[in-house]
């Protein structure tokens, strides 16, 4: 994945109308673990107002979603494998793990499916081309 795709996740967002739409009653911060990083991911009304890099001092976050890096850039690419191309089938495998309140992840899945996936745009253009 190119560096900053994460930094980036903000205005890939808010340049997915269909997203923002569908997360419009969504409010919530979710801590992404990339490997030895951490972001919090702070979400309104279906809008990423801020992605910040830890490390983090005693963080509020509502749930986490952490996995290793190799597991993240299997995830991001353009197309990933079987096990690594979905977010569920990360937990399933154990690839990802999901810690603290499931309810507004599961109630959002497939928000959080899209939202974390737009990175792969951004990895396929680096890649060689259009997808």
């Amino acid at each position: 994945m190119r560096p900053g795709a994460i930094e980036r996740l903000a205005v890939l967002a808010d340049e997915d109308a269909w997203l923002v739409h569908r997360g419009r009653h969504l409010d919530t911060t979710f801590l992404l673990g990339i490997g030895d990083a951490d972001y919090l991911v702070r979400i309104h009304r279906g809008r990423v107002e801020a992605v910040d890099k830890g490390p983090f001092v005693q963080a509020r976050w509502t749930f986490a979603l952490r996995a290793s890096q190799e597991a993240w850039d299997t995830f991001w690419r353009p197309l990933p494998p079987p096990g690594g191309h979905d977010l569920i089938a990360m937990i399933k495998t154990k690839a990802l793990r999901l810690d603290g309140d499931q309810y507004p992840f599961m109630a959002n899945l497939r928000y959080f499916k899209d939202l974390l996936a737009l990175p792969r745009a951004t990895a396929g253009k680096t890649a060689g081309g259009a997808r």
